[in-house]
Parts: C-alpha cells; sequence; structure tokens
C-alpha cells in the first residue's frame, strides 16, 4: 500500500503539477498514435512544450508584479490582512499530504468516465489547477469531517474531483465556443462561474451587440487611439495604478518589495508596470505556439483512446481572441473589488485582501465572455461580477475554513467557492449520519455526474447527432445574435494560429 501512494504521490508531484511535463507527454501521445514521423514527434512535442514554458514564463513576469501591486495597494488603504491559527501549509503537510493521491486517483476515475460516456468529450488537462481544486476539495471533507480516515478522504476526494474534471468544461462549452469559434478545444479553469454569469448574465440583462459592440473594435478618438494596442494600454494603465499606489503606500512596504532596488519609487513602479505589460506579450504569444501543437497532437488519443474527445486547457487560450476585452475585465473586475474592500473596512466587517492574479484572470475571463456575448458592456458586466464575487467570497470563504486553511479564501478563484460551499454544506445537512454521511455526499456527486452524462447522450441520440456536435449546435443559440467570426470558424475548420490576433501582444 505505501509502494502505491509513493508511486501517486510521485505521479502527481512529477507529472501533474508540472505542466509543460504533462502537456509534452499528451502531444507526444497523440503523436506517436498517429504513426507520425520520427522527427515530426520530436519537433511537435518540444514546441508544444517550450509553448507552455514561455506561457509560464509570461505568467510569472507579470504575476510577480501584481504580487507586489497587492502588497503596495493594501499598504495604500491602511489595511492587515486577517490572521488564522491554521495555515494552507500546516494542512498540506498534515491531512493535506493525501492531495497527490487524490489528484493520481482522480484523473484515473476521470478517464473513465469520459470513456464511458460519449458526452463527457473533454479531458482536465490544466495541471496546476488539478492541485488546488483538489486542495480545496480536500479541505471541504476535513472541515466537517474531522477525523475522516485517510483513505476515505482519498477515495472520496478523487471521485469528488474527477467528477468536477468531466463536467466543467461541460457546462462552459456553449460560450466557450462562441469565443473562440470552433470546438477544438474547451476550457478547463477554475474560472468558468463568472464566465457562465457574464456570459449568459450579459445574454439575459441584453447589454449590447456582439458584433456593433465588440471590444476589439471600439472607436476611440485619435488622441488615445494608443489604447487599442493591448501592450500599450497595459502598461500605462498599469503604471499609472502603480504610482498612485506607491504614493499612498506606506514607505517601508513599498522599499520591502522593492527589495533592495537603488530605483526610485515611482522608476520601480515603471519597470514592474512595463513588466507586466511584457509578461502579457509573452504570455499570449505562448498560447498561440502551444495551441498550434497540442491541437493537432491530442488527434491521435481522440481518434485511438478516448474517441471524441477534445483537450480541455487553462484559460489564457481565450486571451487572444478578444485583448482588449481581457483588459476591460481586469480593470472592472480590479476597481469593484477595491470598492467593496474600502466600503467592508469602513463598516468594520472584514479585512479584504485584493487578490490581483485572481482580479486578472478572472477579470480577463469574465471580460472575455461578457464580450462575446454583449460586446464591451459585457466585457464590463464580467469584470464587475468577477470583483463582486471574489470580495463577498473571500469573507464568506475565510470563515469556512478556519480550521483546516483559511487562506483558500484569499487565493480563490470563483469555482473554489461554488463547489466548496456546495461541499461543506452538503456534508454539514448529512453529518448526522456519521460515518456514512461522506459517502453519500460523494454517491451523490456521483450520481449527478452520472445522470448528466446519460442525459447529454440520450440528447444527441434522439437527434441522431454526435454530443460534441449537439454543444455546437446549442452554443450557436447561446445568445440573441451570434457573431460573424463564429459564424465563420463553424463552417471551416481551423488551426488555432489562424483565428488567433497578431496584435497585444498560473496559481493561475
Amino acid at each position: 500500500m505505501q509502494l502505491l501512494q509513493d508511486i501517486l504521490t510521485g505521479i502527481a508531484n512529477n507529472v501533474f503539477s508540472q505542466v509543460p511535463i504533462l502537456i509534452g507527454l499528451i502531444a507526444l501521445a497523440g503523436l506517436l498514435l498517429q504513426r507520425k514521423p520520427f522527427e515530426t514527434v520530436v519537433a511537435g512535442t518540444v514546441r508544444a512544450i517550450v509553448g507552455v514554458v514561455i506561457l509560464t514564463l509570461g505568467v510569472d513576469i507579470f504575476t510577480g508584479g501584481l504580487v507586489s501591486f497587492q502588497a503596495i495597494v493594501s499598504s495604500a488603504f491602511g489595511l492587515e490582512p486577517p490572521t488564522a491559527t491554521s495555515t494552507l501549509n500546516d494542512f498540506l503537510a498534515g491531512t493535506g499530504s493525501a492531495v497527490p493521491m487524490i489528484i493520481a486517483l482522480g484523473f484515473a476515475v476521470h478517464l473513465v468516465l469520459v470513456r464511458i460516456f460519449p458526452a463527457a468529450r473533454y479531458v482536465y488537462l490544466t495541471g496546476h489547477l488539478m492541485f488546488w481544486m483538489s486542495i480545496v476539495i480536500a479541505a471541504s471533507l476535513v472541515e466537517v469531517f474531522t477525523d475522516i480516515p485517510r483513505t476515505t478522504l482519498i477515495v472520496a476526494g478523487a471521485v469528488i474531483i474527477a467528477c468536477y474534471w468531466t463536467l466543467q468544461p461541460l457546462w462552459i462549452a456553449p460560450l466557450m465556443r462562441r469565443v473562440v469559434g470552433h470546438d477544438q478545444f474547451g476550457l478547463g479553469h477554475t474560472s468558468s462561474t463568472v464566465a457562465l454569469m457574464a456570459g449568459y448574465g450579459s445574454r439575459a440583462l441584453r447589454l449590447g451587440d456582439p458584433v456593433k459592440h465588440d471590444s476589439e473594435k471600439l472607436k476611440l478618438p485619435r488622441q488615445i487611439s494608443f489604447f487599442k494596442d493591448i501592450n500599450v494600454s497595459t502598461a500605462v494603465i498599469i503604471t499609472v495604478i502603480m504610482l498612485v499606489a506607491i504614493a499612498f503606500a506606506d514607505s517601508g512596504i513599498v522599499q520591502e518589495q522593492m527589495a533592495g532596488s537603488d530605483l526610485l519609487p515611482w522608476a520601480w513602479g515603471l519597470t514592474q508596470a512595463l513588466r507586466f505589460a511584457a509578461g502579457i506579450a509573452i504570455l499570449l504569444f505562448g498560447v498561440r505556439m502551444f495551441l498550434a501543437e497540442i491541437v493537432p497532437a491530442f488527434k491521435g488519443i481522440s481518434d485511438k483512446v478516448l474517441p471524441g474527445t477534445k483537450p480541455a486547457l487553462d484559460i489564457p487560450v481565450a486571451f487572444p481572441k478578444a485583448p482588449t476585452a481581457v483588459m476591460i475585465g481586469f480593470l472592472s473586475s480590479t476597481v469593484v473589488f477595491l470598492v467593496v474592500m474600502a466600503v467592508f473596512a469602513t463598516a468594520g466587517w472584514f479585512v479584504l485582501v485584493p487578490p490581483m492574479i485572481m482580479l486578472f484572470f478572472g477579470g480577463g475571463a469574465g471580460g472575455v465572455f461578457g464580450n462575446a456575448v454583449a460586446g464591451w458592456r459585457g466585457a464590463v458586466f464580467g469584470g464587475v461580477v468577477n470583483g463582486v464575487l471574489l470580495a463577498v467570497g473571500q469573507w464568506i470563504t475565510w470563515g469556512l475554513y478556519g480550521d483546516t486553511a483559511p487562506e483558500l479564501g484569499t487565493l480563490a478563484d470563483p469555482d473554489w467557492f461554488a463547489v466548496g460551499w456546495l461541499l461543506i454544506g452538503a456534508a454539514h445537512l448529512l453529518a448526522p449520519l456519521g460515518g456514512a454521511a461522506v459517502w453519500v455526499v460523494t454517491g451523490a456527486v456521483l450520481v449527478v455526474t452520472v445522470a448528466v452524462l446519460a442525459l447529454l447522450g440520450r440528447r444527441a441520440a434522439r437527434a441522431g447527432t454526435s454530443p460534441a456536435t449537439t454543444a455546437a449546435t446549442t452554443s450557436a443559440t447561446a445568445s440573441p445574435t451570434a457573431p460573424a467570426s463564429s459564424t465563420t470558424a463553424s463552417s471551416t475548420t481551423v488551426s488555432p494560429t489562424a483565428t488567433t490576433p497578431t496584435t497585444g501582444g498560473t496559481h493561475e
């Protein structure tokens, strides 16, 4: 038993938590299954890995700046983050050490579900979020069932996380197709809740037309037309925000974030803003390179091993489709969060910490998906939704995980809140059942998942189409007006790079 645990832990730590290795292995397997020539296998595998590495470097560059920005903004508001008796590190060193085994076993269960049910057509490949979402589920179970046996935690956690990985790309699939214009890959990211709310909320509120109000076609006065270039707009906007925050922040905090730099604070803030813009440009380049290799390579797995499947990938794969919407979503998300943070501080309710990384990725997701349905107005709405969710969610979640890892409240994406709250609520409701409650919760999650997959499969069979075709049809009616780009993409098979704008240029 110990040997098996060591093997599963090794796989989780060295494959799933190392995204370039995971993607490289997937690309290698796909190309080998297609019996591609040796030189094509090597070149395709290496390019896929390098694309992910470039993407990761871009993320590392600008998230480093966001972390500093987070500390400086908090200081500018005169806020001290809340403290807790238990920490995430303590949890991972103790009961949470089961997380790697939850990931490895959960991925196996996920693949079984995908293989059995044709409707479960996406393979979740966002490795780092496999880790974080598994922590959320493990902490949720431990919060309610304090003395849960390790084996029970592993098995129950694996089944629940496998169901999430299987269903999450499906519920966002219609909107995802509207965003990217095709169905060659899906979205595997824990911002799917805000993406759903941004897309369908924009439609329900009739905020705008996706073609007429497209954020990428905004007409600006000549004097500020430079904002159409995502690199320029990012650098200018972040510079202004950073310099204002530095002006009001405690000088000691600023010097701490500068880490011994000889630059003056304003010059350091300027360089951080420019690095932020450069990081986004690098990220978008890495996305294009990565998609150009992983999509055709995955065809081998789709044809030979898991028929009809597509890869579900990280949220940056959607960003090149509407980079302006990403910035609109990020900025509106940040402004709203800071407003709510000030309200909370004034009222003395809770000290919120601005989670800049989640504000960027979640806000960007809300912006892109809102824009796909209602143009720039939808992008603003998506950012607002993300800002509110992160603020209120942080307030509620910090208390829910007080005995395990309260930091999950400040590090969270919206899906963490949705899944964690539902799981804790259901577990508390069934707690009188004692030790059997965890199995009842797990069984219920599995039954619901199987029922959904069976229903989707039956619906596709009645329509005489494959589940993928059914999803494509559904996405075409996801909003009152389909954008022209979606119509064009659905009529022909295009490569990811063919539809990627050349302008503009991960916890997330």
